[in-house]
């Protein structure tokens, strides 16, 4: 096993389908984790199934339409995540719904699975993402470092990078 992966999915040219993107850029940019990998997920589907049946942990960071008001945090532990594998946001999800149905068939999935997401209002062709969700970022990363520093992992703050002036 390899520890734990944080994976972001989604379509940043689709709204707020980008949201998982934009959260794992975000963990990427502003922290330091020990022993957690960073894997842009975006739409590569069955691929990334040895990824996830390797970890021993997994966040999955998505735009996840589960019926609350666009810009609310949803987590999704293990046990609900057949509820994610049902409600269909976007094309990339029919990738990761059978990614995990196939590492739950196998006996592979993760016992530590949990989905991180934002309820989307916009989900259409587009790079922005609305201002509900937009705002929810930095709040869905927060609960990103929370988790994986209760899974042990060192999760340390960056230092703003300093302003170039010539």
């Amino acid at each position: 096993m390899n520890g734990s992966a944080v994976i972001g999915l989604g379509n940043p040219l689709m709204g707020d389908d980008g949201f998982g993107l934009v959260a794992l850029a975000r963990l990427r940019d502003e922290w330091t984790i020990d022993g957690v990998e960073l894997v842009d997920g975006g739409t590569w589907g069955m691929s990334l199934l040895p990824l996830i049946e390797d970890s021993d942990r997994v966040v999955l960071l998505d735009a996840i339409a589960a019926g609350a008001k666009p810009g609310d945090v949803v987590v999704l532990e293990r046990e609900r995540l057949p509820i994610y594998l049902t409600r269909k946001l976007s094309p990339h999800q029919v990738d990761i719904r059978d990614v995990l149905a196939a590492a739950e068939w196998r006996g592979m999935l993760p016992k530590e699975t949990v989905a991180i997401g934002v309820e989307p209002r916009v989900v259409e062709m587009g790079l922005d993402l609305s201002e509900e969700v937009e705002q929810a970022v930095d709040a869905a990363v927060q609960m990103v470092i929370a988790r994986l520093e209760e899974w042990g992992h060192r999760c340390l703050p960056r230092e703003p990078a300093a302003l170039c002036t010539r």
